[in-house]
């Protein structure tokens, strides 16, 4: 079952980048999904086989994922719609960038650690620049490095996205085992987005998400560190772009409750509030800017 929602508001880095065999495939110069001026909308046909054309790239921002890379670029590969799958590697000190190359990813490197926002925000740009000019802009599936062979059950965030229907879906997964959260962080990034949104996700922290070229635009830039989710959906609901969660039977390294455990949940605490923070300074800011309108008229002079 799917929870949608839609807001009432409206490097240095080294790539390597071999030639993307989807788009050696030579394509007419006009979409025939493209209408002219005040021709006919396209026909059911025409629109099904648009989304049967859509691709999809994988991004998956990695630091020191050597063991499970693999396995998760190899899973995410049979995707449905999947053409390019791209691993960041956000400065591992082991041979991720290597085991993920051998497994058929394309890799982009930072030269050192700069956080999971920035390389989204790598990934994102490398995906642009190897669509096609003719071709819609691939829709992007963000997802963790850790995921190994369950990668592919990422698979059900694809057609909501691809179907129109959504402009954003997140995974949903089931319990994981020898996590070691209370679920404050969870809590407080629950309660801060249906404060400012009016929507309460049910895992707001969530990194496997689905989503079009314009909905991520829209959310740069990121919010850094681990508040990038939190601060993706509520920028997006606040834009008026429509979120869905949707279960997927996903397994993934989890944290602790030992004392690496508990550091990583304080920071994750920490990116949290700052990115509702300044989130929520904006609104404000925002309100006054539309209540505090200067007057375009002239003074009036008294006699």
């Amino acid at each position: 079952m799917k929870r949608e929602h839609r807001s009432a508001e409206t490097s240095e880095l080294s790539a390597d980048a071999p030639a993307d065999r989807g788009d050696a495939v030579v394509e007419p110069a006009v979409d025939p999904v493209a209408s002219p001026a005040g021709a006919a909308e396209p026909s059911a046909a025409v629109q099904r086989s648009a989304r049967a054309r859509q691709r999809v790239a994988v991004i998956i921002p990695a630091k020191d994922e050597s063991r499970r890379i693999a396995a998760t670029v190899r899973s995410a590969r049979a995707i449905p719609h999947v053409d390019l799958v791209l691993v960041v590697d956000d400065g591992s000190e082991d041979n991720t960038q290597h085991v993920a190359r051998d497994a058929g990813a394309v890799v982009v490197r930072h030269s050192h650690n700069r956080g999971k926002a920035a390389a989204m925000e790598t990934g994102a740009a490398v995906v642009a620049m190897r669509d096609a000019p003719d071709r819609a802009p691939r829709i992007l599936l963000f997802i963790d490095g850790d995921l190994a062979d369950t990668a592919v059950n990422t698979a059900p965030l694809v057609p909501p996205v691809v179907e129109g229907e959504t402009d954003l879906a997140i995974a949903l997964l089931p319990p994981q085992p020898g996590a070691g959260g209370r679920g404050i962080v969870v809590g407080a990034a629950r309660r801060a987005i249906a404060s400012l949104t009016g929507w309460t996700p049910t895992q707001p922290l969530s990194g496997m998400r689905c989503l079009t070229r314009e909905a991520f635009e829209a959310a740069t830039p990121l919010a850094r560190g681990w508040g990038v989710e939190t601060g993706m959906t509520i920028d997006l609901l606040r834009r008026g772009f429509r979120v869905v969660e949707v279960p997927c039977d996903l397994r993934h390294r989890p944290s602790g409750s030992d004392l690496k455990g508990q550091i990583h949940r304080a920071a994750q605490y920490r990116d949290v509030m700052l990115a509702v923070n300044a989130r929520r300074v904006r609104r404000v800011t925002t309100a006054v800017r539309q209540t505090v309108v200067p007057s375009t008229r002239p003074p009036q002079t008294h006699r």
